[in-house]
């Protein structure tokens, strides 16, 4: 026996569906969906109420005539290094890549049902369920396994990760955090002051959290910023507090800025604080800071390795609207749509060559050594390391009507006006999808990147991804809703070199040293020291993978 019901979207589009009294409303679901030309949404009865997927009709009194609504949610997109997962439209999470950086979550995946949103760490994710729960899996080293607090984690307002630890913040205001503890993982020592938190930010090794009343709570490495003792009695009234690899910066209400952490890597303001005044947003490098002040100029910090030495530029550095930070250079687009650049001239400081062009910028996206900007006609210029997406000459008759940049760590995928997608940099490290490229990337709505690979979702709500493959999930990735949550921060893109994109397999080296297999390096963060020539390191190497632990 059957019943027919109608079924509606929130645009308006129904349809006239028939469900069996003895299937579930999983069954019925799916119907709808395909009648409406949807992905994977949740059916709601008339006053609202979720519907359980499991549940059979007949028992959820459902009757002849009866109207639905189904609710379609985006797709919202999360990335470790080396792995994806997907929230998809019913709330259920699809993950792909490095099994052991998140790409395997078979052991969780009943668990994984009405998922809100997701955060990761270098290795792991957490998921945040309906309910306010959390669920992790991955490398359980990198906060992959919260076993040990998985009964505090209730009521779960937002997530906060570094590279290899997570922190929760409840609804009353206190958290709970768990992974290694040299990373944040361990917040035992200041636990009775972390009460009404508000915001947590996040270093590699460490946490700050802002109070309701302005102040803040770090934990942590100590001298890589999760000792704040120093300028405690300072930080008050914080707004805002960003971070580079091991050092913060808080701005104060009244404008001043207070740094602690890492001197090398800008925890030490103290050559330029008298300076600080009326600061309106800071950026940061792996080991540096540059913040604009109202007046349009700027004042940077850290090492000048990374970007703190701006006085070859500093006359330039007028009306500044937005800076953009590679792994150790900055790029600021100046209030006439011209381009100031400074720090390690190989990162992109150095754009003396595409000067001339660059006018009318719009926007700039940066991978670990390279920037690309969009031009207000939609032509792109890029400049910095070829191999990490400085040159894009062998695509530049392509890139027009250009809507949105993304990036990996080595290369760069622009999405055109008609959907399509241009792709250029590093070929192992996302910059050549010509393995997809046939016929699949149409009516891209949005690009996700890791460090070594992208994930696009199409117009039909499809995802594909490259380099490597989505295959063994890709029945799961077809007619999802096509709205991607970027993570514009993405802290650990300049933390490896790999031949194999999803790194499933290979020899990890921390390196802390100026050459490897007798060929030059040079540092991109903390303890992370890069092969000048991608190339030179494939064939040297035998498919070893440089990166930082």
């Amino acid at each position: 026996m059957s019943i027919t019901v109608e079924v509606f979207l929130l645009s308006g589009k129904t349809a006239t569906v028939q469900a069996g009294l003895d299937e579930t409303v999983d069954k019925l679901t799916q119907r709808a969906q395909i009648a409406l030309g949807v992905g994977k949404g949740r059916l709601l009865d008339s006053s609202g109420v979720v519907l359980d997927g499991c549940a059979e009709t007949k028992n959820c009194k459902l009757r002849n005539g009866d109207s639905l609504t189904l609710h379609v949610n985006g797709v919202q997109m999360q990335s470790t290094d080396f792995a994806f997962a997907a929230i998809l439209g019913d709330g259920s999470v699809v993950t792909w890549g490095g099994a052991d950086s998140g790409g395997d979550s078979r052991a969780v995946q009943g668990q994984l049902k009405h998922v809100q949103q997701i955060q990761a760490s270098s290795k792991a994710f957490a998921a945040i369920l309906s309910n306010s729960t959390i669920v992790t899996w991955g490398d359980a080293g990198h906060g992959g396994d919260s076993s040990a607090v998985q009964g505090q984690l209730k009521n779960v307002r937002q997530i906060q990760a570094s590279s290899a630890a997570f922190a929760a913040i409840l609804g009353d205001g206190s958290v709970v955090t768990w992974g290694l503890a040299g990373y944040g993982g361990d917040s035992s020592a200041v636990q009775g002051q972390l009460k009404n938190v508000q915001q947590i930010q996040a270093s590699m090794f460490a946490f700050a959290a802002i109070l309701v009343d302005g102040s803040v709570v770090t934990w942590g490495l100590a001298g890589y910023s999760g000792d704040s003792g120093a300028v405690q009695g300072r930080l008050k009234n914080v707004l805002q507090i960003q971070a580079s690899d091991a050092a913060f910066a808080a701005i104060l209400a009244d404008g001043s800025v207070v740094t602690w952490g890492s001197a090398a890597y800008g925890g030490d303001s103290s050559a330029v604080q008298g300076q600080l005044s009326h600061v309106q947003q800071i950026q940061a490098t792996g080991g540096a800071y540059a913040a604009i002040l109202d007046d349009g100029s700027v004042v940077t910090w850290g090492d000048d390795e990374f970007g703190a030495d701006s006085r070859t530029v500093q006359g330039q550095l007028r009306n500044v609207q937005q800076i953009q930070a590679s792994g150790s250079a900055f790029a600021a687009i100046l209030g006439d749509g011209t381009v100031v650049t400074w720090g390690d001239a190989d990162c992109g400081a150095e754009s003396s060559a595409v000067q001339g062009q660059l006018k009318n910028v719009q926007q700039i996206q940066a991978s670990s050594a390279a920037f690309a900007a969009i031009l207000g006609d939609g032509s792109v210029v890029t400049w910095g390391l070829a191999g990490y997406g400085g040159d894009s000459s062998a695509v530049q008759g392509q890139l027009k009507n250009v809507q949105q940049i993304q990036a990996s760590t080595y290369a760069f995928a622009a999405v055109m006006g008609d959907g399509l997608v241009v792709i250029w940099g590093s070929a192992d490290c996302g910059g050549d999808s010509s393995a997809v490229q046939q016929g699949q990337l149409k009516n891209v709505q949005q690009i996700q990147a890791s460090t070594y690979a992208f994930a696009a979702v199409m117009g039909d709500g499809s995802v594909v991804t490259w380099p490597g493959a989505s295959g063994a999930v890709q029945d799961q990735l077809q007619f999802v809703a096509a709205a991607v949550q970027q993570d514009t921060t993405s802290k650990y893109k300049q933390l490896s070199l790999s031949r194999n994109a999803l790194g499933d397999e290979g020899i990890t080296y921390s390196l802390h040293c100026s050459s490897f297999l007798g060929l030059p390096c040079r540092r991109l963060g903390w303890g992370v020291w890069c092969v000048v020539s991608v190339a030179e390191f494939l064939a040297s190497s035998q498919g070893y993978r440089l990166g930082a632990l």
